[in-house]
């Protein structure tokens, strides 16, 4: 009898607390922790009913928020390693105003939005491709990319007339 989800909401009380104890005193990071043990959940519940038939999942929880945890922390490791052995970066120019700009106006798309211009403007994927890797059809590309540019021209243009205006105090 496979198990649902009021199964899964008790499971998960009963074991989250012990679990986020048990990873913070492997990995000393308690975000971290929090982090792994979260993603351990969620992918348990995708694969619930199997966990629960097969018996206990705590250990299968377990062991993956372990695994998470560690491979975060390798990963942070590796790249102080790297910072020492290759020294700081090197200095970045400032970020322009229009980059900036860009960047906030992307960031109010929705993240279909915001996908669908990023795979078709700036890495130029056709329609039809966005629509494969976005797992939507042709039509829902052009209609995100459409409400997106409409978005993006308002907002962008707010910026341009407060720049053009900062500039223009600038110069008087």
């Amino acid at each position: 009898m496979p198990m649902g989800s009021e199964d899964f909401d008790a499971f998960y009380t009963a074991t989250a607390k012990r679990l986020v104890a048990t990873v913070y005193a492997v990995t000393g990071d308690l975000a971290e922790a929090e982090d792994a043990v979260q993603e351990a959940y969620v992918r348990a519940w995708q694969r619930w009913d199997r966990l629960a038939r097969d018996g206990d999942p705590l250990p299968w929880v377990r062991t993956v928020a372990i695994r998470l945890a560690i491979s975060t922390w390798r990963r942070a490791r590796n790249r102080v390693r790297a910072h020492f052995r290759h020294g700081p970066p090197e200095e970045l120019p400032g970020l322009s105003v229009d980059r900036v700009a860009l960047v906030g106006a992307l960031g109010e798309l929705s993240a279909e939005q915001r996908q669908v211009v990023v795979l078709h403007h700036l890495l130029d994927l056709p329609v039809e491709e966005v629509a494969r890797e976005a797992g939507v059809s042709n039509g829902a590309v052009r209609t995100r990319l459409h409400r997106a540019r409409k978005i993006l021209g308002e907002r962008l243009a707010d910026t341009v007339v407060t720049t053009e205006r900062v500039g223009s105090v600038r110069h008087v």
